[in-house]
């Protein structure tokens, strides 16, 4: 059992959920949610039995933003406390070495967005709302949104959401490629546990080789990319997965894949 604060986890058929849960609040994020989640992505890294990761709120919020009560009347110390804890959890989500997924309904506004950035798949509901809306507060954002945003749906969009701090919706999202796909939602958890079970039955090492060479090669030269790429296509040739995925391929039936 994990123990947290203002979240809950639980672990379902080899998936993990994390789950805000701070309803009052629009799930805003303090320094121990950003523990939560910490705490429960560690788990799920340990756990070989946990095979993805789902990251949802409810239907008004998946999360609003930090908690502006917290921070109104911080000072320099107050900030360095918060960016060091919200950023150290989206370190961890992001090298999560199994498929995450962000489920998003309602609300999912600065810190709540730049969480939802750190995951490998996003699926929005019909009434997401998207927004880094620090510039409007007399702040910008601080946990890798002017960085894994540009990265992700290109300069010029991004450029647009962090320097104005409007907010998109879900099919606006949908355009930019934020998201993967939006759904009603009423289907919103049902289609993010499909992709996890889908996404569970692809081999461990096979995956975290693919999260690894596409992660980190955007922060390479192309030969330097490719170079890794070669070099982690070449271990999994040393993997149990490898040769039953090929021999499944061959027999033309299913592969039963090991995490060996």
């Amino acid at each position: 059992m994990v123990d947290l604060v203002h979240s809950r986890f639980e672990v379902r058929e080899g998936i993990g959920w994390f789950s805000f849960d701070r309803p009052k609040e629009l799930n805003a994020l303090n320094p121990k949610v950003f523990e939560d989640i910490a705490t429960a992505v560690e788990h799920c890294e340990a756990d070989p039995d946990v095979r993805a990761l789902v990251l949802t709120g409810n239907r008004r919020a998946f999360a609003a933003g930090a908690d502006i009560k917290h921070m109104a009347s911080g000072d320099i110390h107050l900030a360095a406390e918060l960016t060091r804890k919200s950023n150290s959890a989206q370190q961890v989500l992001s090298e999560l070495s199994k498929p995450s997924i962000a489920a998003i309904a309602g609300y999912a506004l600065g810190c709540g967005c730049e969480l939802a950035l750190c995951c490998d798949f996003r699926i929005a509901a019909e009434n997401a709302v998207f927004g880094l809306p620090e510039i409007k507060l007399g702040i910008i954002p601080g946990g890798g949104g002017t960085q894994r945003l540009p990265r992700l749906i290109g300069l010029g969009a991004a450029v647009n959401m962090i320097l104005s701090g409007d907010t998109i919706n879900a099919q606006q999202a949908l355009q930019t490629g934020l998201v993967h796909d939006v759904v009603p939602m009423d289907r919103l958890e049902e289609e993010a546990e499909k992709l996890a079970v889908r996404l569970s039955r692809r081999p461990v090492t096979a995956l975290n080789a693919a999260k690894t060479a596409t992660y980190a090669g955007t922060n390479m030269s192309l030969p330097d990319g490719l170079k890794l790429e070669w070099s982690l296509l070449c271990m999994l040739f040393g993997t149990e997965d490898q040769s039953e995925g090929m021999t499944a391929f061959i027999e033309k039936r299913q592969p039963n894949f090991t995490g060996r």
